[in-house]
This record gives structure tokens, C-alpha cells and sequence, in this order.
């Protein structure tokens, strides 16, 4: 299976609409917030240091996630909108998202902050190298 990750920049992804569903099917609203922000123009992911990418497999859009800067920690980034379709959890899509995300904000940044949703989430950014942080509104902490 080969994973490719894309830069998220002018629009949107129609495909956002399967994984957007699938993530509300599993009690999960951030990436509903996510289509909402980008289309109200909040969120574009367009400041120093932001990006948002998307891991493809073939054309459909099997993951997503980005970086913004997180207003509560001085120099740092957030992981954010981080969310991997069900059936390819387990096959190295969220690493290698998550691992981009990461690359890229070693330019920007020395700490990148993350809200673990849950155990399973918290497992995956530990796996990682991330920290438990039960500060400023975040679960985990990366220093890079």
C-alpha cells in the first residue's frame, strides 16, 4: 500500500466529506469543525509555520491533520483536526501524516503541543515521543 502525503492548500478536498462522515459516525466533530472553519475562512492553515496535509491512498483521502500555532505556548505549534480513516489505522497512515507534520515544524518551532482525544490517540502521540501534559488545554507535548 502506498501512502501519499499532500499538502492541503487552496481548497479543501472533496473527499474530506467520507472521512468527515466516518469520523462523526465515531462520536467525532473536529473535523466537521474543520470543513466549517475553512469554509468561514477562520482557519486556512496559511500563517508561519501552519500546514495542513492530507495521506492519500490511491484517491481516497485516508487521513488527515495539521499544524497551527498555538497561541498558549510562546514558539510552539499544535497538532490539529488529526484524524485517520478506522480501516487504515494500524497500516502507518497516522505515522506518516503525523511524521510530516513534525519535519516540517522542526523549521518553524522547538515544541509542538496535542490534544489526545483518547487512551488510544494518547498511545499514538507517545509512540511518537510526546509527552503527557495536563496543561493550557493540552494532553501531550513534543520537545523537538
Amino acid at each position: 500500500m502506498t501512502i501519499d502525503i499532500r499538502l492541503i492548500r487552496d481548497r479543501m478536498p472533496q473527499e474530506i466529506a467520507a472521512l468527515e462522515s466516518e469520523a462523526r459516525r465515531e462520536g467525532y466533530h473536529h473535523l466537521t469543525r474543520l470543513i466549517q472553519e475553512w469554509s468561514a475562512g477562520e482557519t486556512r492553515f496559511e500563517h508561519d509555520g501552519e500546514r495542513l496535509l492530507g495521506a492519500y491512498i490511491g484517491e481516497v483521502l485516508a487521513g488527515i491533520g495539521g499544524v497551527t500555532v498555538e497561541h498558549e505556548v510562546a514558539g510552539a505549534l499544535r497538532m490539529r483536526r488529526f484524524y485517520v480513516h478506522p480501516a487504515m489505522r494500524r497500516h502507518r497512515v497516522g505515522r506518516m501524516l503525523a511524521l510530516a507534520l513534525l519535519d516540517h515544524a522542526r523549521s518553524f518551532c522547538s515544541i509542538v503541543t496535542v490534544h489526545a482525544g483518547n487512551d488510544d490517540a494518547a498511545k499514538f502521540w507517545e509512540s511518537l515521543g510526546f509527552q503527557p501534559y495536563g496543561r493550557d488545554g493540552h494532553t501531550h507535548v513534543l520537545a523537538l
